[in-house]
């Protein structure tokens, strides 16, 4: 059998309402020799069952004690036979049928790493879809000058994974890790703007802050010069805050956004506060929290293109589907 041009790596943990638009979206690619691997970290929701209706190539599992992002992208590239990996969170789908294409597309010799656009949906939180414009421009990057990268939109050269695999002991920012790493050994970043995704977020307030905390303690194992401090997690806070109420009023989200900017924006900061001011090791326990979130322990909280149509109708395919919770 001849190897695929690329695999397509799917991270899942009980993402049964989203991998269906996922794999649906994979497979109406114009790209055709592809393969799919998924790597699942102990779903128990049906996710398996739903990705199952759909042609993947293999399943990949890694168990609850042993997660980690990087853990799990390590164990799916060494299961891909493909030139390239592309790495997509489960809830993310891609907008258009040129979505591998232009990701891959954008590989030049000496580049390792391309990461494409994100953009929210309608049940994005109004400052989550500021922070995807702030950091997945319009414009594509050819050579970036920073590490950073976002794994759920992403791919990589799999000849540099094999002298660079991921750090399996980082809780979060394994892919700007990865980056820094890669760039220092003197290979390129790319961002294609057109590769775009739309990434489903539907956290609560416990988990945007698990989410920033844990990348705030990944960020100090990466590099040291860097400190945060609870000053800057009260300016930041009312400085996005602000900004964020002045672009919902302009953009005429106001109303329904009022109570959910600052709880956001209160969540992220003072995780980011909270991660880079660990004082102890990370220990397993909380790294499981980190992953597999409980309901207690956080803080409280009062244009289109004018040739081909390229973008995919999920219409067809969502009528109908069933997400109530599949009962054992």
């Amino acid at each position: 059998m001849s190897r695929p041009r690329a695999s397509v790596i799917v991270r899942c943990y009980n993402e049964r309402e989203h991998i269906g638009k996922l794999l649906y979206g994979v497979y109406e690619q114009t790209v055709e020799d592809v393969e799919v691997l998924l790597v699942d970290s102990g779903s128990t929701d049906g996710t398996l069952e739903v990705a199952r209706e759909y042609p993947i190539d293999d399943v990949v599992y890694v168990s609850p004690e042993e997660f980690s992002f990087g853990r799990a992208l390590n164990y799916g590239v060494d299961a891909a036979a493909g030139e390239f990996c592309v790495f997509a969170s489960a809830h993310v789908y891609p907008t258009r049928r040129d979505w591998l294409e232009r990701l891959l597309g954008a590989f030049e010799e000496d580049v390792a790493l391309v990461y494409g656009k994100q953009r929210g949906d309608d049940r994005t939180k109004f400052p989550e879809k500021r922070v995807f414009r702030r950091w997945f421009p319009d414009h594509d990057i050819r050579f970036q000058e920073s590490p950073f990268c976002n794994n759920a939109n992403a791919a990589i050269r799999r000849s540099v994974w094999e002298e660079h695999r991921y750090d399996e002991s980082l809780p979060g920012l394994e892919d700007l890790d990865w980056a820094k790493r890669v760039r220092e050994d003197g290979w390129e970043i790319s961002y294609a703007a057109d590769a775009e995704i739309i990434h489903v977020h539907e956290e609560s307030p416990r988990e945007v802050y698990n989410r920033y905390r844990r990348e705030a303690i990944a960020h100090g194992e990466i590099t040291d010069d860097d400190t945060f401090t609870l000053l800057d997690c009260c300016r930041l806070f009312a400085s996005n805050t602000l900004a964020d109420y002045r672009a919902a009023l302009r953009e005429g989200e106001l109303p329904g956004s009022l109570l959910e900017i600052p709880r956001f924006r209160l969540m992220q900061f003072l995780g980011t506060w909270r991660g880079f001011n660990q004082e102890v090791p990370v220990s397993d326990r909380l790294r499981q929290r980190f992953f597999y979130p409980d309901t207690d322990g956080y803080p409280g909280t009062a244009d289109g293109e004018a040739e081909r149509d390229l973008r995919i109708d999920y219409s067809e395919r969502d009528a109908g589907i069933d997400y109530s919770p599949v009962e054992d």
